[in-house]
């Protein structure tokens, strides 16, 4: 990486964003030997310019950000640090330099909407009026989808299978709302199997 450290008096702008929600958690500096030791060791040092040193992120808190990856913009003067933040980030105690933790993409925005017509009690909508049909039809819809999205998997048409797995996806989360869990709940299982 050509990184343009001579711009800014030998310091550049380095965005961390948490790598699996793609939440920005906070803005850092770097210099040339920060940047450096941050590549040999795949944990995020910073130069304070509070400090004037090389300062590792959690080496008092141990809250440190393990880098996943790195970009540089096309100007070569600012960073982009794909990490995963050991907890919190901010030194306020805030999961982020910009604020609590936020579950990020469009399935999330999609389990929110599916929450507002449950807890809402939308009459108009498929949703609560299958949330109303009770947990045993919302898993035979879920059980129903799955079948269909394995039928599909064994054709070659490929939009069908794309319909069949939103579907399945979609009836998943009315059945997780109905269980009172969320997708978090389900992310926290999967994690904890990838230690």
């Amino acid at each position: 990486m050509n990184i343009d450290f001579d711009k800014n008096n030998g310091l550049v702008p380095v965005i961390i964003q948490d790598s699996r929600t793609r939440q920005i958690l906070m803005l850092g500096y770097m210099n040339k030997e920060a940047f450096e030791k941050t590549e040999k060791e795949s944990i995020v040092t910073f130069f304070s310019r509070s400090k004037n040193r090389l300062w590792t992120k959690g080496e008092e808190s141990g809250n440190f950000l393990t880098v996943k990856s790195i970009s540089i913009d096309c100007d070569q003067d600012t960073i982009l640090i794909q990490a995963v933040p050991t907890d919190t980030v901010c030194h306020t105690g805030s999961f982020s330099c910009f604020g609590e933790k936020e579950n990020k993409g469009f399935l999330y925005e999609l389990e929110t909407k599916i929450d507002e017509r449950i807890d809402n009690k939308t009459e108009d909508s498929y949703t609560y009026s299958l949330y109303q049909r009770g947990i045993n039809k919302m898993a035979q819809k879920v059980g129903e989808e799955a079948v269909e999205l394995v039928i599909e998997a064994k054709d070659s048409n490929d939009d069908l299978f794309k319909n069949e797995a939103a579907d399945l996806l979609y009836h998943f989360l009315i059945l997780l709302k109905a269980k009172g869990f969320s997708m978090d709940d389900i992310e926290e299982v999967l994690r904890s199997r990838c230690r």
